[in-house]
C-alpha cells in the first residue's frame, strides 16, 4: 500500500498544507470576530451590565440564522462574495471565506456559554471595586473563562476540521479533495484510508494539545 503512495506524497503533502491554510484562516476570524461577537452578546443579554434587550434580540438573530444554514448550502450561497473577497471561487483561499463566515457564530456561542460560567459574585466584586467594562472583560471574565475557551476552541478546531473536507468537495482542495478524488472517483481504497488516518492524526493531536493547555489554564 504505501509503495503505491509514494508517488501521490507531494500531492498529499500539498493538500495537508491546503486543510491547514483553510482552518488556519477559519479560526483566526472565529477568534478575532466571533469572540468579541460572543463577548457582546454577554454583556448584553438579561441580567449583565450592559443589558439591552434590543442589542441582544438582533445579535442573537443573526447568529442563529446563520448557524441554521447547512455548511455546504452556506458554501454555495456565498459564491458571489467569495469570488469579491478571495478573487476566486475554487481554493483554499476562496473556501476560508464560507469556513470563516460559519465559525465566527460558531465561536461568538461558544464563548457566551462560556463566560456564563464566570460566577457571578466574581463580576460584582470588580464592579464593587470601580472596574470598568474593558477591565472587567480583559482581567475577570476571559481570566476565569480562559480554560473553558481553549477548549472550546479546541472543539471549534476539530468541527471545522471536518467541514474543510466538505469544503474540498466542491473545489476548496485540501485533504477532504484528495480523498474523493483518489478514494472515491477512482476507486483507490488505499488513499481513501491514508487520508482518513492523517485526519483522524491531527484530530488527536488538536485534542491532546487543547485539554493540556486547558488543564494548565485551569487554576480553580
Amino acid at each position: 500500500m504505501f509503495e503505491k503512495l509514494l508517488p501521490l506524497l507531494p500531492e498529499l503533502w500539498t493538500a495537508l498544507g491546503e486543510t491547514m491554510t483553510m482552518l488556519g484562516i477559519g479560526l483566526s476570524a472565529a477568534v478575532l470576530i466571533g469572540g468579541p461577537l460572543g463577548i457582546l452578546l454577554f454583556l448584553v443579554s438579561e441580567g449583565q451590565s450592559l443589558q439591552n434587550r434590543p442589542a441582544a434580540t438582533i445579535l442573537g438573530w443573526l447568529v442563529n440564522t446563520v448557524r441554521s444554514f447547512p455548511f455546504i448550502i452556506l458554501l454555495v450561497a456565498l459564491t458571489p462574495l467569495t469570488r469579491v473577497l478571495a478573487g476566486t471561487s475554487i481554493g483554499p483561499l476562496a473556501a476560508a471565506v464560507p469556513l470563516s463566515f460559519a465559525a465566527i457564530p460558531y465561536f461568538a456561542r461558544l464563548v457566551e456559554q462560556n463566560l456564563r460560567e464566570v460566577p457571578r459574585g466574581v463580576i460584582e466584586a470588580a464592579h464593587a471595586m470601580g472596574a470598568s467594562e474593558l477591565q472587567i472583560v480583559f482581567h475577570v471574565l476571559l481570566v476565569e473563562a480562559r480554560s473553558g475557551l481553549v477548549l472550546a476552541l479546541t472543539v471549534l478546531s476539530i468541527s471545522f476540521l471536518s467541514y474543510s473536507a466538505v469544503a474540498g468537495v466542491v473545489g476548496g482542495g485540501g485533504i477532504g479533495d484528495l480523498a474523493i478524488r483518489y478514494g472515491y472517483y477512482r476507486f483507490e481504497t488505499d488513499v481513501m484510508v491514508i487520508t482518513v488516518a492523517i485526519l483522524i492524526a491531527i484530530v488527536q493531536v488538536i485534542q491532546f494539545g487543547g485539554n493540556r493547555l486547558a488543564k494548565h489554564l485551569d487554576k480553580r
